[in-house]
Protein backbone atom coordinates (compact mmCIF):
# COMPACT_ATOMS: atom_id res chain seq x y z
CA UNK A 1 0.00 0.00 0.00
CA UNK A 2 2.18 3.00 -1.39
CA UNK A 3 0.03 5.84 -0.40
CA UNK A 4 -0.64 5.57 3.12
CA UNK A 5 -1.42 9.91 3.24
CA UNK A 6 -4.83 10.66 4.86
CA UNK A 7 -6.09 7.06 5.59
CA UNK A 8 -5.85 5.61 9.19
CA UNK A 9 -3.78 3.45 11.64
CA UNK A 10 -4.54 1.08 14.66
CA UNK A 11 -1.68 0.01 16.51
CA UNK A 12 -2.31 -1.88 19.75
CA UNK A 13 0.66 -1.17 22.10
CA UNK A 14 0.95 1.71 20.72
CA UNK A 15 1.33 4.14 23.76
CA UNK A 16 4.84 3.11 24.51
CA UNK A 17 8.22 1.51 23.24
CA UNK A 18 8.00 0.00 19.77
CA UNK A 19 4.37 0.41 19.31
CA UNK A 20 4.80 4.26 19.63
CA UNK A 21 7.47 4.39 17.71
CA UNK A 22 5.69 2.96 14.27
CA UNK A 23 2.96 5.12 15.86
CA UNK A 24 5.10 7.91 15.53
CA UNK A 25 6.60 7.00 12.28
CA UNK A 26 3.29 6.39 10.63
CA UNK A 27 2.15 9.60 11.76
CA UNK A 28 5.47 11.32 9.90
CA UNK A 29 4.32 9.27 6.79
CA UNK A 30 1.03 11.52 7.23
CA UNK A 31 -1.52 9.12 8.83
CA UNK A 32 -3.77 9.64 11.28
CA UNK A 33 -3.16 6.88 14.40
CA UNK A 34 -5.32 5.23 17.04
CA UNK A 35 -3.24 4.08 20.06
CA UNK A 36 -4.60 1.53 22.23
CA UNK A 37 -2.90 0.65 25.07
CA UNK A 38 -3.88 -1.52 28.57
CA UNK A 39 -1.65 0.73 30.23
CA UNK A 40 -3.30 4.31 31.27
CA UNK A 41 -0.17 6.03 32.62
CA UNK A 42 1.68 4.85 29.07
CA UNK A 43 -1.51 6.50 27.33
CA UNK A 44 -1.15 9.55 29.11
CA UNK A 45 2.35 10.22 28.40
CA UNK A 46 1.98 9.34 24.60
CA UNK A 47 -0.69 11.64 24.61
CA UNK A 48 1.65 14.32 26.33
CA UNK A 49 4.74 13.52 23.73
CA UNK A 50 2.00 13.99 20.65
CA UNK A 51 0.68 17.01 21.91
CA UNK A 52 4.40 18.58 22.27
CA UNK A 53 5.24 17.75 18.63
CA UNK A 54 2.10 19.38 17.43
CA UNK A 55 0.17 15.74 16.47
CA UNK A 56 -2.44 15.44 19.14
CA UNK A 57 -4.88 16.32 16.62
CA UNK A 58 -4.48 13.11 14.25
CA UNK A 59 -4.10 10.98 17.09
CA UNK A 60 -6.61 8.55 19.47
CA UNK A 61 -6.30 6.68 22.57
CA UNK A 62 -8.10 3.69 23.45
CA UNK A 63 -7.83 2.02 26.91
CA UNK A 64 -7.77 -1.49 25.10
CA UNK A 65 -6.89 -4.95 26.43
CA UNK A 66 -6.41 -7.17 23.32
CA UNK A 67 -7.34 -10.58 25.34
CA UNK A 68 -11.17 -8.72 25.54
CA UNK A 69 -12.98 -9.78 22.28
CA UNK A 70 -15.78 -7.53 22.92
CA UNK A 71 -13.45 -4.51 24.18
CA UNK A 72 -11.63 -4.95 20.66
CA UNK A 73 -14.78 -4.65 18.61
CA UNK A 74 -15.85 -1.50 20.83
CA UNK A 75 -12.25 -0.03 20.07
CA UNK A 76 -13.38 -0.55 16.49
CA UNK A 77 -16.41 0.84 16.31
CA UNK A 78 -14.82 3.71 18.27
CA UNK A 79 -11.60 4.18 15.97
CA UNK A 80 -14.04 4.32 13.11
CA UNK A 81 -16.08 6.52 14.39
CA UNK A 82 -13.18 8.85 15.16
CA UNK A 83 -10.97 8.94 12.74
CA UNK A 84 -12.20 6.76 9.83
CA UNK A 85 -11.98 3.52 8.05
CA UNK A 86 -8.75 1.61 9.45
CA UNK A 87 -6.10 0.83 6.67
CA UNK A 88 -3.22 -0.30 8.79
CA UNK A 89 -3.53 -2.79 11.30
CA UNK A 90 -0.28 -3.68 13.60
CA UNK A 91 -0.84 -5.74 15.78
CA UNK A 92 1.75 -5.01 18.04
CA UNK A 93 1.10 -5.53 22.01
CA UNK A 94 3.08 -7.80 23.71
CA UNK A 95 4.24 -9.27 27.08
CA UNK A 96 7.57 -10.18 28.07
CA UNK A 97 6.97 -13.04 29.63
CA UNK A 98 10.16 -14.68 30.47
CA UNK A 99 11.11 -17.47 33.44
CA UNK A 100 12.31 -21.23 33.62
CA UNK A 101 9.72 -23.53 31.60
CA UNK A 102 10.47 -25.78 34.80
CA UNK A 103 8.46 -23.30 37.42
CA UNK A 104 5.88 -21.77 34.73
CA UNK A 105 2.18 -22.06 35.35
CA UNK A 106 -1.35 -22.84 33.75
CA UNK A 107 -1.19 -19.02 34.45
CA UNK A 108 2.06 -18.04 32.65
CA UNK A 109 1.11 -20.37 29.73
CA UNK A 110 -2.35 -18.71 29.47
CA UNK A 111 -0.84 -15.04 29.68
CA UNK A 112 1.79 -15.69 27.40
CA UNK A 113 -0.15 -17.08 24.46
CA UNK A 114 -3.48 -14.91 25.13
CA UNK A 115 -1.36 -11.60 24.71
CA UNK A 116 1.16 -12.14 22.24
CA UNK A 117 -0.79 -14.58 19.94
CA UNK A 118 -4.42 -14.88 20.54
CA UNK A 119 -3.94 -10.95 20.70
CA UNK A 120 -2.99 -10.99 17.67
CA UNK A 121 -5.87 -13.34 16.38
CA UNK A 122 -8.14 -10.47 18.04
CA UNK A 123 -6.85 -7.57 15.98
CA UNK A 124 -7.02 -9.65 12.35
CA UNK A 125 -10.74 -11.16 13.08
CA UNK A 126 -11.73 -7.75 14.54
CA UNK A 127 -10.56 -5.61 11.51
CA UNK A 128 -9.77 -8.03 8.25
CA UNK A 129 -13.61 -8.47 7.31
CA UNK A 130 -13.56 -4.16 7.40
CA UNK A 131 -10.06 -4.67 5.76
CA UNK A 132 -12.11 -6.53 3.02
CA UNK A 133 -14.92 -4.36 2.08
CA UNK A 134 -12.87 -1.94 1.85
CA UNK A 135 -11.06 -3.69 -0.61
CA UNK A 136 -7.76 -2.60 0.62
CA UNK A 137 -5.33 -3.13 3.44
CA UNK A 138 -2.36 -4.17 5.25
CA UNK A 139 -1.99 -5.87 8.00
CA UNK A 140 1.84 -5.81 10.70
CA UNK A 141 1.88 -8.62 13.35
CA UNK A 142 4.92 -7.62 15.84
CA UNK A 143 6.93 -10.99 16.28
CA UNK A 144 10.84 -11.53 17.28
CA UNK A 145 13.91 -12.62 16.42
CA UNK A 146 13.23 -14.92 19.25
CA UNK A 147 10.65 -16.47 16.74
CA UNK A 148 12.99 -17.37 13.75
CA UNK A 149 16.17 -18.03 15.42
CA UNK A 150 17.36 -20.11 18.44
CA UNK A 151 15.48 -18.28 21.40
CA UNK A 152 17.19 -17.45 24.46
CA UNK A 153 17.37 -19.44 27.44
CA UNK A 154 14.06 -18.74 29.83
CA UNK A 155 11.67 -18.04 26.69
CA UNK A 156 10.17 -20.97 26.08
CA UNK A 157 6.34 -19.07 26.57
CA UNK A 158 7.67 -16.05 24.67
CA UNK A 159 9.56 -17.95 21.60
CA UNK A 160 6.41 -20.30 21.18
CA UNK A 161 3.54 -17.46 20.82
CA UNK A 162 6.15 -15.30 18.84
CA UNK A 163 7.08 -18.56 16.40
CA UNK A 164 3.44 -18.47 16.04
CA UNK A 165 2.87 -15.05 14.94
CA UNK A 166 5.61 -15.80 12.50
CA UNK A 167 3.99 -18.79 10.90
CA UNK A 168 0.42 -17.21 10.62
CA UNK A 169 1.88 -14.27 8.89
CA UNK A 170 3.09 -16.34 6.67
CA UNK A 171 0.52 -18.07 5.85
CA UNK A 172 -1.97 -15.21 5.38
CA UNK A 173 0.27 -13.86 2.66
CA UNK A 174 -0.77 -15.57 -0.54
CA UNK A 175 -4.74 -15.54 0.50
CA UNK A 176 -4.78 -12.14 1.78
CA UNK A 177 -3.07 -10.84 -1.44
CA UNK A 178 -5.99 -11.88 -3.79
CA UNK A 179 -8.39 -8.96 -1.81
CA UNK A 180 -5.25 -6.78 -2.11
CA UNK A 181 -4.00 -7.06 1.62
CA UNK A 182 -0.97 -6.77 2.68
CA UNK A 183 0.75 -8.68 5.78
CA UNK A 184 3.98 -8.19 7.60
CA UNK A 185 5.56 -9.30 10.17
CA UNK A 186 8.32 -7.50 12.38
CA UNK A 187 10.82 -9.32 13.73
CA UNK A 188 12.67 -6.91 16.15
CA UNK A 189 15.82 -7.35 18.17
CA UNK A 190 16.71 -5.26 21.71
CA UNK A 191 15.13 -1.88 21.85
CA UNK A 192 14.61 0.42 24.38
CA UNK A 193 10.83 -0.29 25.38
CA UNK A 194 8.96 -0.98 28.97
CA UNK A 195 8.61 -4.83 27.86
CA UNK A 196 10.57 -5.61 31.18
CA UNK A 197 7.63 -4.34 33.21
CA UNK A 198 5.67 -7.82 33.27
CA UNK A 199 4.35 -7.62 36.78
CA UNK A 200 2.60 -4.13 35.87
CA UNK A 201 1.48 -5.88 32.66
CA UNK A 202 -0.12 -8.75 34.52
CA UNK A 203 -3.76 -9.14 34.65
CA UNK A 204 -5.36 -10.48 38.11
CA UNK A 205 -6.60 -13.23 36.38
CA UNK A 206 -3.21 -14.50 35.75
CA UNK A 207 -1.82 -14.44 39.05
CA UNK A 208 -0.85 -17.66 39.69
CA UNK A 209 3.00 -17.18 38.78
CA UNK A 210 6.35 -19.01 39.31
CA UNK A 211 7.94 -16.00 37.78
CA UNK A 212 7.65 -13.66 40.47
CA UNK A 213 11.43 -13.45 41.44
CA UNK A 214 12.27 -13.14 37.70
CA UNK A 215 9.44 -10.53 37.22
CA UNK A 216 10.55 -8.71 40.36
CA UNK A 217 14.33 -8.60 38.71
CA UNK A 218 13.46 -7.74 35.32
CA UNK A 219 11.78 -4.72 36.60
CA UNK A 220 14.77 -3.32 37.81
CA UNK A 221 17.10 -3.48 34.18
CA UNK A 222 17.82 -0.90 32.71
CA UNK A 223 18.44 -0.53 28.81
CA UNK A 224 21.66 -0.94 27.60
CA UNK A 225 22.28 2.11 25.61
CA UNK A 226 23.06 0.38 22.10
CA UNK A 227 19.49 -0.97 22.12
CA UNK A 228 17.52 0.76 19.47
CA UNK A 229 15.11 3.71 19.29
CA UNK A 230 11.70 2.63 18.66
CA UNK A 231 11.36 5.14 16.25
CA UNK A 232 13.78 3.28 14.03
CA UNK A 233 11.55 0.07 13.67
CA UNK A 234 8.28 2.28 13.26
CA UNK A 235 10.48 3.82 10.31
CA UNK A 236 10.90 0.41 9.11
CA UNK A 237 7.50 -0.68 9.72
CA UNK A 238 6.49 2.36 7.21
CA UNK A 239 8.54 1.22 4.40
CA UNK A 240 7.83 -2.24 4.69
CA UNK A 241 4.12 -1.11 4.30
CA UNK A 242 4.77 0.45 0.73
CA UNK A 243 6.95 -1.89 -0.09
CA UNK A 244 4.42 -4.44 0.50
CA UNK A 245 7.23 -6.90 2.97
CA UNK A 246 6.44 -9.71 4.54
CA UNK A 247 9.94 -9.90 6.68
CA UNK A 248 10.74 -6.98 8.44
CA UNK A 249 14.14 -7.63 10.53
CA UNK A 250 15.53 -5.05 12.22
CA UNK A 251 18.77 -6.52 13.77
CA UNK A 252 21.21 -7.78 11.17
CA UNK A 253 23.78 -8.83 13.91
CA UNK A 254 21.59 -11.98 14.79
CA UNK A 255 21.97 -13.00 10.66
CA UNK A 256 24.66 -15.34 11.87
CA UNK A 257 22.20 -17.52 14.41
CA UNK A 258 19.19 -17.96 11.64
CA UNK A 259 21.66 -18.91 8.94
CA UNK A 260 22.95 -21.73 11.70
CA UNK A 261 19.62 -22.88 12.17
CA UNK A 262 18.01 -23.04 8.54
CA UNK A 263 21.16 -24.93 7.82
CA UNK A 264 20.41 -27.74 10.62
CA UNK A 265 16.70 -27.46 9.11
CA UNK A 266 17.99 -27.97 5.68
CA UNK A 267 20.52 -30.58 6.51
CA UNK A 268 17.70 -32.50 8.05
CA UNK A 269 15.99 -33.05 4.61
CA UNK A 270 16.20 -36.30 3.19
CA UNK A 271 16.51 -36.79 -0.62
CA UNK A 272 13.44 -36.73 -2.03
CA UNK A 273 11.29 -40.47 -3.20
CA UNK A 274 8.33 -38.98 -5.12
CA UNK A 275 8.60 -36.74 -8.23
CA UNK A 276 4.91 -36.55 -8.70
CA UNK A 277 4.29 -35.67 -5.20
CA UNK A 278 4.24 -31.99 -5.53
CA UNK A 279 2.07 -31.69 -8.20
CA UNK A 280 -0.26 -34.06 -6.42
CA UNK A 281 -0.23 -31.45 -3.47
CA UNK A 282 -2.28 -29.45 -5.86
CA UNK A 283 -3.76 -26.28 -3.63
CA UNK A 284 -0.50 -25.50 -1.84
CA UNK A 285 1.91 -23.01 -3.12
CA UNK A 286 4.85 -21.56 -1.68
CA UNK A 287 5.23 -18.01 -0.37
CA UNK A 288 4.71 -15.04 -2.11
CA UNK A 289 8.22 -12.79 -2.44
CA UNK A 290 6.57 -9.55 -4.07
Amino acid sequence: MERLEGKCAFVTGGASGIGLGIARALLDAGMKVTIADFRPDHIANALALFESIQKSREVHAIALDVTDRAGYARAADEALEKMGAVHVLVNNAGIGIIGPIATATYDDWDLGIDVNLKGVVNGIQTFLPRMMVQGEGHIVSTASLAGITPAPRDSTIYAAAKAAVVAMTEAMRSELADHNIGVSVLLPGPFKTNIREVAKNRPARYAATGYTEMEERLAKREDAPEWGDPLDAGRMVVDAIRENRLYIVTHGEFKGWAEAKFEDILAAYPPPKDPELMKRMGRMRPPRKD
